[in-house]
């Protein structure tokens, strides 16, 4: 932070140094400026970064990138610009797709599961893949529905590999016995501010078309 008196004190002793002085009150005003400028360069800085920016910030970075924003909301476009990047980097194997879910969603690689088809013993499929573990809190989180994340998941795997299926993982459990008490992973309370997530499959949607 930039300090008048300081400044002020920099000034050979000819001049009045006095706060209520005209050398100090221009002092004053050109350190209040100075700080304005810092705290904007320091927001420019980290505004680089796609999980601190917002707005236009964002909007600027889909531009280099070549991924525009549609209808997203800041949230769901940091999810978009994430898989963007990712994608463009991805060979399209399995630890490649898993690190791109990953960082699109910011969770952990553990978090992220994916079946290879060709094995299934009752539906073998050999260009084909199942996601068997995804967290379902994440999507919640920013406000994406099942079928946008599913389209980020086939753009994300190789040309000609189809997704079959993709399990959204919910926390939510019964207890084992009838005093066992988890406040994140059973019924919710009134306020809704307790409770766990029920899991969920691939479902139709009815949001908005995101340009991914």
């Amino acid at each position: 932070m930039f300090n008048a008196p300081a400044i002020v004190n920099r000034f050979a002793d000819f001049f009045n140094k006095r706060p209520d002085s005209n050398l100090g009150k221009f002092m004053l005003l050109f350190s209040e400026q100075l700080q304005e400028l810092k705290d904007t360069n320091q927001r420019i800085r980290e505004w680089r970064s796609i999980d601190n920016a917002e707005g236009a910030g964002l909007d600027f970075i889909g531009q280099n990138v070549r991924q525009s924003r549609g209808v997203a909301t800041d949230e769901v476009y940091r999810v978009l610009l994430k898989s963007k990047i990712a994608r463009n980097l991805s060979t399209g194997d399995i630890n490649t797709i898993i690190r791109v879910l990953a960082l699109a969603l910011n969770a952990d690689y553990k978090d992220i599961r994916i079946k290879e088809k060709w094995a299934d013993p009752e539906n073998p499929e050999p260009a084909a893949i199942s996601l068997i573990s995804v967290p379902i809190t994440r999507l919640n989180e920013v406000g994406m529905d099942p079928v946008q994340f599913g389209r980020i998941v086939q753009k994300t795997v190789g040309g000609g590999i189809r997704v079959e299926s993709i399990e959204l993982t919910g926390t939510f459990e019964f207890g084992t016995t009838a005093i066992q008490y988890d406040p994140n992973k059973g019924f919710s309370d009134v306020d809704g501010t307790t409770g766990g997530y029920f899991g969920s499959l691939y479902s139709p949607s009815t949001d908005q078309d995101l340009p991914i």
